[in-house]
């Protein structure tokens, strides 16, 4: 049997899925190299800050949607047969006012406004709020049964995967991409490296995507559970501000969210947005607190910044050739890189087997 030699640069949510998916099959030699791995919190490494959960966001009829939805069974599926995989479900509320549909978060929030999403026959349980439940500024809500994810338990999860498959694991940064192709554990030239650096991928050599940029987003996480997923497509706080919460699967504490604050690099918490951040959660979901407490009831674990990596025209997941060595990119996920994990590693990994199909009709 013929092995392919394959070489994954970068270790967030989207470079291990892919390397997960990659090592299932037995022909497939694997190497990760990054930078940052599972364990470290650093602000070039996105993956470890975020919440995670599934709030589908894709337009109906987009690749978008369409990744989002290859990536709904894979996770629920996590949640019901692997709870070493740090996921459960919950029980979700999404808040939608009209007057946002114009903002940055709304139009970010734009398919979680919809009365009537596409995917409500993919999650569980969805149902409307009817309009009598509904308190004065909030035009529509939706409640469906979603998961979430802990961060901190399910990134070494797929480490663990990838390993038992036989992937190697390797601490390393390039200046350009194409030297990637000489990391593999082997000793031998990759055929394939396979680029899931995220928002490094804009100073990449090789790659210097200038349609990458981040969308700063700041957490507090606490030991308040509430019991639910909530969201809201905006707030008065201002246009890049807005609200979510999600309690990590296995005592991963509760995420209160944040902001949506596009070409911002701060990697430092705004001590004035955290404050914003908890009076909205308490305000929209007073069950947080001890009745008649305020912020002081909330039990502060730490406070966070994450730098989501958005790029002009969506993710970039194509193949090309960069001086000689065969490369295909998986990054640009923004927000939604743990919700569409699946559907775009799928996608890449189509590439690279097209990519290897022609390096061995090249031999013939």
């Amino acid at each position: 049997m013929a092995i392919n030699n394959i070489v994954v640069l970068g270790a967030g949510v989207s470079g291990l899925t892919t390397a997960y998916l990659l090592s299932q099959d037995p022909a497939n030699s694997i190497t990760v190299v990054a930078k940052h791995m599972p364990g470290d919190y650093d602000i070039e490494y996105c993956s470890p800050w975020a919440g995670a959960n599934y709030l589908p966001m894709g337009q109906p009829d987009t690749d978008h949607a369409k990744w989002e939805k290859q990536t709904w069974q894979p996770l629920k599926e996590l949640t019901e047969k692997h709870p070493e995989a740090g996921i459960h479900f919950q029980d979700t509320i999404i808040y939608n006012r009209k007057k946002d549909q114009e903002t940055a978060t709304g139009q970010w929030f734009s398919s979680l406004m919809d009365a009537n999403p596409w995917y409500r026959d993919i999650v569980l349980d969805f149902k409307n709020l009817p309009k009598d439940q509904l308190a004065p500024g909030i035009d529509n809500a939706q409640t469906f049964t979603s998961v979430c994810i802990n961060t901190a338990v399910y990134l070494p999860w797929l480490v663990g995967q990838c390993r038992k498959n036989g992937a190697v694991f390797k601490r390393a940064q390039f200046k350009h991409v194409a030297d990637a192709a000489k990391a593999h554990h082997s000793g031998r030239a990759a055929d394939v490296v396979l680029n899931c650096t995220g928002l490094s991928s804009k100073t990449l050599g090789g790659v210097l995507d200038q349609k990458l940029y981040p969308a700063r987003g700041q957490i507090v996480v606490v030991r308040n559970d509430p019991g639910r997923m909530a969201g809201i497509s905006g707030t008065d706080d201002g246009e890049e501000e807005l609200f979510y919460m999600m309690t990590r699967a296995a005592g991963g504490g509760t995420i209160l969210g944040g902001c949506y604050q596009k070409h911002v690099w701060d990697p430092l918490p705004d001590p004035n947005l955290a404050v914003r951040i908890m009076k909205r959660a308490i305000a929209i979901c007073p069950e947080l607190v001890a009745e008649g407490q305020g912020i002081e009831g909330l039990d502060i674990i730490r406070h966070g910044v994450g730098l989501r990596p958005l790029r002009d025209g969506g993710p970039r997941i194509e193949a090309e050739k960069i001086d000689g060595v065969a490369v295909v990119h998986n990054y640009g996920h923004g927000g939604f890189g743990y919700q569409s994990s699946y559907g775009c590693a799928a996608e890449a990994i189509r590439l690279v087997k097209e990519t290897l199909q022609k390096k061995a009709q090249a031999k013939l």
